[in-house]
């Protein structure tokens, strides 16, 4: 099983930064990579089992599905259902932690999925930077950091 993990600080306070990423259909509006999403059959967006279908800036497709929610945990963990990745038993976990010191917020990123060997090191690193590196920065720029 593959795993990544990226972690960073975003100058704000962990309200303000879960405020701008909780919305499980909301990732066109903070993630630079993201061009159009919505959630099938009229869901709402923070209803647990609910599946976004976005594409990428790109054009690929992806669906995923909402596995947990929490606004006083400040997580969001959900699985990837249809993706041109060639991976399976994708899940993945977004999570902010409130730094007091400062008015700042620890979040971390992570995700586990299978895949074949020979393709292992690059998903993991298009995962890492483009992913949830390249999310990371733009909140980072959207919170002035």
């Amino acid at each position: 099983m593959a795993r990544v993990f990226v972690s960073t600080v975003i100058a704000a306070s962990a309200d303000k930064v879960w405020a701008r990423v909780r919305d499980f259909n909301g990732l066109p509006t903070w993630h630079p990579g993201i061009r159009d999403s919505q959630i099938e059959a009229g869901e709402p967006a923070d209803k647990v089992g609910c599946i976004r279908d976005f594409h990428l800036q790109n054009g690929d497709r992806i669906r995923e599905q909402l596995l947990g929610l929490s606004d006083y945990d400040m997580f969001c963990t959900y699985s990837i259902l249809e993706s041109p990745m060639p991976l399976e038993n994708y899940v993945s976990t977004l999570r902010l932690t409130p730094i007091t010191d400062g008015e700042r917020t620890f979040a971390e990123w992570s995700a586990e999925f299978d895949c074949a060997i020979e393709v292992e090191d690059d998903l993991i690193a298009g995962i890492s930077q483009n992913v949830f590196q390249g999310g990371f920065d733009s909140l980072k720029r959207h919170f002035g950091g």
